[in-house]
């Protein structure tokens, strides 16, 4: 309560750049919470997916195998692979006239770049909170000091009680700005450390992919024998 009381009374005797701090910290605040909260529930499911990779390979058909997925990215990237294997061609449009093995490659490689675009999506906003708010909320405390100090020097009673009190209110506005930049700076490392795991696994999935699409089997009448496995390069330099 003391805290809120605070708040509200920061609010009340504040000006208009007081409120203005006080809006913008709250509104980082609410859009970071609503990113964690979403970020955290998106990457459980993430998660349930990645377990269950295992059953895709024990599966006896691919149809099978994808139904065994759920939906998620990994069921996505068993789509993308197997609907351009089963439609590789050697004319035509110029994505068509590649070699069928750099057709799956491509094929694979977009469906991971749309993948890691989604799953770092927000992430930028938190970082962004982590590194400014302190700095909104030191700027709140410096303009409360500033008009409190003008304040008791117009009146010409600099006790301690006189003092104190101000100060000690526009010292809320840095308690704020951390108070909001802190989770969002945890929680970005966490996210960070969450999608890099995500993304080796799936990284790994295509390469297995691409090597089982390239190993000889019929697919749909077509056999990609005299093609030799070759390993896909999804993830850029330094994921």
């Amino acid at each position: 309560m003391a805290v809120t009381e605070v708040l509200v009374n920061v609010w009340t005797m504040g000006d208009a750049v007081a409120k203005i701090v006080l809006v913008t910290l709250t509104f980082l605040s609410f859009i970071s919470w609503y990113l964690i909260l979403a970020k955290i529930w998106e990457g459980w499911k993430l998660r349930q997916a990645a377990g269950i990779v295992k059953k895709f390979w024990q599966a006896q058909a691919y149809q099978e195998g994808m139904d065994s997925l759920g939906n998620g990215p990994f069921q996505e990237m068993a789509m993308q692979a197997k609907e351009c294997a089963d439609h590789c061609d050697t004319g035509g449009a110029l994505a068509t006239r590649l070699d069928p093995s750099e057709q799956i490659e491509r094929a694979l490689r977009q469906q991971y770049a749309h993948t890691q675009g989604h799953i770092e999506s927000g992430l930028t906003w938190l970082a962004t909170t982590g590194a400014t708010a302190p700095f909104v909320g030191l700027f709140g405390t410096v303009w409360g000091i500033y008009h409190a100090l003008s304040a008791i020097g117009l009146s010409g009673q600099a006790s301690l009680e006189k003092v104190a009190g101000p100060v000690g209110e526009a010292l809320i506005m840095t308690a704020a700005g951390l108070a909001v930049a802190l989770p969002a700076v945890f929680a970005y490392n966490a996210f960070t450390r969450s999608n890099r795991v995500l993304l080796a696994n799936l990284d790994a999935f295509a390469h297995d992919l691409h090597a089982f699409l390239m190993t000889g089997r019929p697919l749909r009448g077509k056999h990609y024998h005299h093609h030799q496995p070759q390993r896909a390069h999804l993830a850029p330099k330094g994921n």
